[in-house]
């Protein structure tokens, strides 16, 4: 059965993994969560944009790609709500994510070089390619899910910031490097449940390796004797006759 190699489906799910936790990485990294642009009437001077991130603040001319001013303790005094969710958001959905990564090359690894014989031990363990994909896709899922989250709240959140003071606040291209992220976790979590799904002999338990063939069993269980294959109409049943 193909689907006992390691094959396009799992392999293009890793790298998309690996893909999508580095966007998370850009996106957590970048000052460009939210701009304060600051327009002055006078001609003398220019105007001035502040970039806004989640660990740092920087402060440019139009024009300038110079800071002219750099706030690197800005993560320890935000004061906008979503930010500060996103600071503890990121960095767990990256976690998860990492988790969810291991957790996928772990079944790619154990379908690799296992050996075409199914071992008995391991079809009662919970560690194997199956078990692993599917944990994974889960908690690709949950990662995009909190990371995607407070993303798109930040859409809102300038909403509430316009209409509470001016309308001088703008997201920042850091808003869709996560959210494009994000929905590349779930893209990975999409392709393991359509590999599983696909692949997966859905009588047997959830967690138990690729092994469609039932009937099969026999060459790698314990051994029957060949009377306790026999149906109970096969089983000859003793006659006491009475001799006259």
């Amino acid at each position: 059965m193909g689907c006992r190699d390691v094959h396009a489906a799992t392999v293009l799910s890793f790298l998309c993994g690996i893909a999508s936790v580095a966007g998370l990485f850009a996106g957590t990294l970048l000052p460009n969560w939210r701009k304060l642009r600051l327009i002055t009437f006078n001609r003398n001077e220019k105007n001035l944009t502040v970039y806004t991130g989640l660990w740092v603040k920087c402060a440019r001319y139009d024009g300038s790609s110079d800071c002219l001013m750099y706030d690197t303790t800005w993560y320890s005094s935000v004061d906008q709500l979503d930010l500060r969710v996103l600071q503890f958001a990121l960095p767990l959905s990256i976690l998860i994510a990492m988790g969810a990564l291991l957790l996928c090359l772990i079944g790619m690894c154990n379908t690799a070089f296992r050996s075409s014989v199914p071992n008995i031990k391991l079809a009662k363990c919970l560690v194997n390619s199956a078990g692993c994909h599917l944990v994974a896709g889960l908690l690709f899922f949950l990662a995009g899910t909190v990371s995607l989250s407070p993303s798109i709240w930040v859409i809102f959140y300038n909403v509430h910031l316009n209409k509470k003071f001016e309308p001088v606040f703008t997201f920042d291209y850091a808003v869709y490097v996560t959210m494009a992220s994000a929905g590349g976790l779930y893209m990975t979590s999409l392709l393991l449940f359509i590999w599983y799904c696909a692949c997966k002999s859905l009588p047997s338990p959830f967690w138990q390796p690729l092994y469609s063939h039932p009937p099969s069993m026999h060459t790698y269980s314990q051994p029957y004797s060949a009377r306790s294959r026999l149906s109970a109409i096969e089983i000859d049943i003793p006659v006491v006759s009475h001799s006259t």
